[in-house]
């Protein structure tokens, strides 16, 4: 007769294991065969539990075994009672092996902390597991052909997932080169600008030289982090090989998906519910896949979108996986202008996307008439469909809702197969309490999905950005469950990439330098940031856990003994040893498990006492216990009818109270952008990020494309560098002590924090050359030979360093032009308010927004792009564009005036204020509205305007010294 599988041990998860006299499998309860191993079941009599686990009957004290029939029926019948029980609760059971309730209070029966007697007992099961290792190892006698297979099984396990590929030397070693030569040519550049100043105007140079040396460190600051750039490959294949065999069940990783969305009618139900449909319909086992939906303003119009999405997925879903669709949000993939016919060879592909089409337009004709509905609230408020009253209609007021959607209990596609489990979650909001806004709304994700499905990653998105590629989440799991690279990620960060943006790109919306320059240098070092959107985090790495390779904490050496008084106390206090333990202020906001093997029994309690469980994590037994599971999974004292009502406890409002949510662990609070915060952490205790480029983009998403709006979301990003950089987590000064932060990494984070700050030497600089042509002085003396060869220097190596990096990076001399436009128009707009804005904000506790309006749009495909909004931040790059011009009018008016003598001089000057001019041109034609079509007003004041200012310029010169007369004799009239 063949053995059948042997029971796992519900405590410890190994092998249950054969009785005293090996002839059948070991037994604790004779009552319901509850799976437990000898060990642990030793283990809970020494601790008080005398009773079963699962049916609560006393133990008799007569272990015995059973045959190998028993067995097989204790296996089946107790795995489908677990089943039977999980889908009567109505809840999706994928990763529930058992049920315990004994857990579920905070105390046990000795009245000892439940985390506590787990800690205790984690080092016991550990060496019991080692043991039970080695002496199956001796027991069994595997043939020498079946141990060949194993090793080569084995050793195939421990081959890469994904490659480094380095960029060639032949690219990369000019560019290092010109660097390091542009780094010396600034050295002699500044030593000739300080040591020959220009006396005739001295506080113009002085200016000037200080801007300058400003923008020579912000280079330095964002060069030198692109040192070591690489790029990396992925074997997907290879990860389906070795985690999903043919009749076996996939041993991929879980992976839950964040959707967080506040207000649907600033951003519309039908681009969230396409971002959940493909999110529904990726290429990943469905028991794998969870989607969370964060609705953060309660709004009925989000629930009841998200029923009609739930119900649309049941056909959406099949469609995708059988004609294996690209990309897989209908609104995208309707709306693309390709062959849809290409390499689809199935015939009945036409018809059905032709009904999936018309299914999706009526889709479409519900969701919106539901957003129709929703412009108007009723006065009673908005009422569900079973006539009780919408629990969120006061939205600064309301409880915690929770709605499961579709996964195994739930309704399955019209094929009758089994969707991706969906979740709506709101959570409690109630005056006087600070919720952290999007942060907050993160990390009552966080706790939600671990108590429902606690997938050991999770991947999280704003409610705009789609999954374009269905194989995205393989593409990252080639990284996270690579043996050799994923022991240190916390986190794969994918690039943004955008639609609906014109192809001039002229306010630099893609950011390609950014994602694709920047974001590479760094995963050379330590590993990109984390920009808010698109990434997969590692869960026990946001629980503030170390990596797997982080140094242990040195062994406090504080006690002693001798041979007469024996073990004498520690002579360090409790705080002493708790400020030795953290190394500053650096490690986890909890223990790391592996590092407590090298404390003693005393030093062990006192670690404890200080790092406590329910201080951190808050008051959730259940959320407590999944923080320890470091592969995923529900945790044993998980109970199926309780699990919603304790979902429900960690999405309360004086839940985060007194712990340290939004200090050490989840997102961080402090900024509104926490997403610089929250890896910035993860990077300062020991972790390493990796940058993820597939050929195909993993996520898309829209991006604002006026001029407004782009400015308003720089300014956004400027005032949380501005809130980081003046609190204690600020890269200048925070994280020193543990040396886990690379120096270049470092580097990068610090200019991520100051790059605001260039806005007031930009603003002067700016000035300068209006200032230089309308006063006749400059801040340049008269060039030697020596000094124009510096100059010229400074010049060449600034265009040879972008040539170099346009050739190993892959951007387009288009996309570098207009990233370099842009930042000059945000350094001189959005980042300069976001200066003042944050200094008010931090230090005098002033908050100030500034408010954007509509003039004028048109209905076009690109009609956002023209509108008009008029906002403060537009006042300063006007300002100076109208100096500039002004001076550049008037510098020409002055040189015809003088004779030829003048234009030399004049030349200069021009120069730089062709510069700024040059840099502005995007923003002098947002200003202007419609493409090529400038209005004629405009230019008639304009040519009125610099006319009239050029006569009188010259004729009425204000810089004149009155006691020059010969300058003035005889200047009367304007013919004179």
């Amino acid at each position: 007769m063949m053995k059948p599988e042997m029971p796992n041990c519900n405590t410890c998860g190994e092998k249950v294991g054969f009785g005293s006299d090996g002839s059948g499998v070991f037994v604790g309860c004779h009552e319901c065969n509850f799976p437990i191993c000898k060990a642990c079941l030793d283990y809970e009599i020494k601790e008080g539990h005398t009773a079963c686990l699962q049916c609560g009957t006393p133990y008799d004290g007569s272990l015995t075994n059973l045959d190998v029939a028993e067995k097989e029926h204790v296996t089946h019948t107790t795995m489908a009672g677990h089943l039977n029980s999980s889908q009567d609760a109505g809840l999706h059971a994928r990763n529930i092996s058992t049920v315990s309730t004994v857990d579920s209070e905070m105390i046990d029966e000795g009245g000892n902390p439940i985390w506590k007697n787990r800690v205790e007992s984690w080092k016991d099961k550990k060496s019991k597991k080692k043991k039970a290792v080695s002496k199956a190892a001796k027991e069994v006698q595997i043939p020498i052909e079946q141990q060949m297979d194993v090793k080569q099984e084995s050793a195939r396990e421990m081959q890469p997932l994904s490659q480094i590929v380095p960029v060639p030397k032949s690219q990369i070693t000019p560019y290092r080169v010109v660097i390091i030569i542009r780094l010396i040519i600034l050295g002699l550049f500044f030593n000739y600008r300080i040591t020959n100043p220009v006396e005739s105007s001295y506080g113009l140079w002085l200016t000037s030289v200080i801007c300058e040396i400003w923008f020579a460190i912000s280079w330095v600051l964002d060069q030198f982090p692109k040192w070591y750039p690489i790029n990396r490959v992925t074997f997907t294949d290879e990860l389906s090989a070795r985690f999903e065999r043919e009749g076996q069940p996939s041993e991929l990783a879980a992976v839950d998906f964040f959707v967080s969305t506040v207000d649907p009618l600033k951003e519309p139900p039908l681009i969230t519910a396409n971002t959940v449909l493909s999110i529904l319909a990726v290429d990943y086992p469905v028991d794998k896949v969870s989607c969370y939906v964060s609705d953060d303003g309660a709004a009925m119009l989000s629930f009841e979108s998200l029923v009609e999405t739930a119900e649309f997925a049941r056909k959406w879903v099949p469609f995708c996986k059988r004609f294996s669709i690209e990309p897989r949000a209908p609104e995208f993939y309707f709306s693309q202008k390709i062959d849809y016919l290409k390499d689809k060879v199935q015939p009945s592909f036409v018809k059905e996307r032709r009904a999936m089409k018309r299914d999706y337009e009526e889709y479409k004709v519900r969701v919106n008439a539901l957003v129709a509905k929703a412009q108007k609230t009723p006065d009673e408020g908005w009422t569900m469909q079973d006539g009780t009253p919408w629990p969120g209609n006061n939205t600064r007021d309301h409880p915690g809702m929770i709605q499961v959607f579709l996964g195994h209990s739930g309704a399955h596609d019209i094929e009758g197969n089994e969707l991706p489990r969906l979740v709506y979650v709101s959570r409690e909001k109630r005056p006087g309490y600070q919720h952290h806004k999007k942060a907050g709304a993160e990390n009552a994700l966080v706790r939600v999905s671990a108590i429902l499905t606690n997938a050991p990653y999770i991947l999280n998105l704003d409610c705009d950005h789609y999954v374009n590629n269905s194989k995205a989440v393989r593409e990252a799991m080639c990284f996270l469950m690579d043996p050799q690279v994923g022991r240190d990620v916390c986190y794969i960060q994918f690039p943004q990439r955008f639609d609906g943006i014109d192809r001039s790109d002229r306010y630099a919306n893609r950011n390609t330098v950014f994602f694709d320059v920047n974001m590479k240098g760094l995963d050379g070092i330590q590993g990109p940031v984390y920009v808010g959107t698109g990434c997969v985090f590692y869960r026990q790495a946001l629980y503030g856990y170390g990596p797997q390779s982080l140094p242990r904490l040195p062994k406090p050496s504080s006690s002693s003994s001798c041979c007469c008084c024996g073990p004498k106390k520690p002579k360090k206090d409790l705080e002493e040893f708790q400020r030795d333990s953290r190394r500053d202020d650096l490690n986890a906001a909890i223990f790391n498990l592996k590092e407590i093997e090298s404390y003693d029994e005393y030093e062990r309690s006192l670690l404890i006492s200080q790092m406590s469980f329910e201080k951190t994590f808050g008051m959730s037994s259940v959320f407590i216990e999944s923080t320890l599971m470091e592969h995923g999974g529900l945790a044993e004292s998980a109970n199926p009818a309780t699990m919603i009502n304790e979902a429900i406890h960690v999405i309360s409002c004086g839940y985060e109270e007194k712990t340290a949510w939004g200090k050490e662990i989840g997102w961080i609070y402090g900024s509104v952008t926490e997403d610089i915060l929250t890896g910035f952490k993860m990077h300062c205790r020991g972790w390493r990020s990796i940058y993820c480029m597939p050929v195909r983009p993993a996520f898309k998403g829209s991006a604002p494309i006026n001029l407004s709006d782009r400015l308003h979301q720089v300014l956004r990003w400027a005032l949380g560098s501005v809130e980081i950089f003046l609190s204690r987590h600020c890269p200048l000064w925070y994280g020193w002590g543990g040396g886990r932060l690379k120096l270049l990494q470092r580097l990068a984070y610090i200019n991520t924090i100051v790059y605001p700050f260039t806005s007031l030497p930009l603003v002067a600089y700016c000035t300068l050359p209006a200032i230089c042509l309308l006063t006749g002085k400059f801040i340049i003396p008269t060039l030697s030979n020596l000094a124009a060869v510096w100059f010229l220097g400074l010049f060449l190596s600034i265009i040879t360093t972008s040539v170099l990096e346009i050739r190993w990076s892959g951007v387009s001399i288009e996309e570098l032009w207009r990233n370099e436009q842009f930042w000059v128009i945000g350094g001189v707009s959005a980042h300069l308010f976001a200066v003042f804005q944050g200094f008010l904000k931090m230090l005098a506790g002033v908050d100030t927004n500034f408010t954007v309006t509509t003039k004028a749009a048109d209905d076009l495909e690109f009609g956002e792009l023209y509108m008009i909004k008029w906002t403060t931040v537009l006042i300063p790059p006007t300002t100076l564009l109208v100096l500039n011009l002004v001076g550049v009018v008037a510098g020409f008016s002055d040189a015809l005036n003088k004779g030829y003598e003048a234009w030399g001089p004049l030349f200069g000057k021009v120069f730089f204020a062709f510069w700024v001019i040059l840099h502005l041109y995007p923003f002098l034609k947002g200003l202007m509205g419609r493409q090529n079509r400038t209005p004629t007003i405009v230019i008639l004041w304009s040519v009125l305007l610099a006319s009239v200012f050029s006569l009188v310029w010259v004729k009425i010169d204000p810089f004149v010294s009155k006691g020059d007369s010969s300058a003035t004799q005889g200047c009367i009239a304007i013919d004179c």
